[in-house]
């Protein structure tokens, strides 16, 4: 079947994306909504030029909804169609237990006629991160929640040893109440690596932040 997956470049959309084409179903977008005050993506905060690399490594379009907040979930909806319009059947999410995020992912689906699916849903979150590893994917932690996590995890590339490091401190180590955020940059089912550079480290009171931006070659 043919899908857009709503796409934040996090491990798990990720992961989930990988999945569908791994079963044999044909992506026709990335669903990525756009913060319209800061030009990067909503709550991962993407840098557009990075997240058009994505694009083009995956060779998937991009479906960009430019949204300021109050309007998100009819810029959503709006992309949806769009991707209707490309013949898609299904929207893929990557949420994995937290029940008003499947329900709000629905009813956004229901609005215009498409069937959400959720191919993560109620897998272990540890197992998904370790699988996501284990795949080979390059997801580079990109946000700390401050109470949970140092910053000097910003910029680094998540593995075992990071998510032995998680259990340790008793955080959960797939991230699902946001105690840290991904930009997957790299994995099977991208084409070439995107190449990257960070820079600098803003500490946003309850969260940091570090810039990852395209590197020209």
């Amino acid at each position: 079947m043919k899908f857009v997956i709503s796409y934040s470049c996090g491990k798990d959309s990720t992961l989930s994306l990988h999945k569908m084409i791994v079963a044999g179903h044909t992506p026709v977008g990335l669903l990525v909504m756009v913060n319209k005050d800061e030009k990067l993506s909503w709550f991962h905060g993407v840098d557009l030029g990075l997240l058009e690399q994505i694009s083009e490594s995956l060779e998937i379009p991009l479906i960009k909804c430019v949204s300021g907040g109050e309007e998100y979930h009819l810029e959503l909806e709006e992309g949806l169609r769009r991707a209707k319009e490309l013949g898609a059947e299904l929207c893929v999410f990557g949420d994995i237990d937290i029940e008003e995020h499947m329900e709000w992912g629905m009813a956004r689906c229901n609005a215009v006629g498409l069937i959400p699916y959720y191919p993560l849903w109620h897998r272990n979150r540890e197992e998904n991160t370790k699988e996501l590893i284990d795949l080979g994917y390059q997801c580079v932690i990109k946000c700390v929640r401050n109470a949970d996590l140092p910053q000097d995890l910003l910029g680094k590339v998540l593995d075992h040893e990071m998510v032995a490091y998680m259990k340790e401190l008793g955080i959960d180590v797939c991230g699902e109440n946001g105690e840290y955020h991904t930009v997957t940059v790299g994995g099977p089912i991208f084409h070439a690596p995107v190449p990257y550079k960070c820079g600098e480290i803003l500490d946003l009171g309850n969260t940091s932040v570090i810039s990852v931006t395209p590197k020209s070659l």
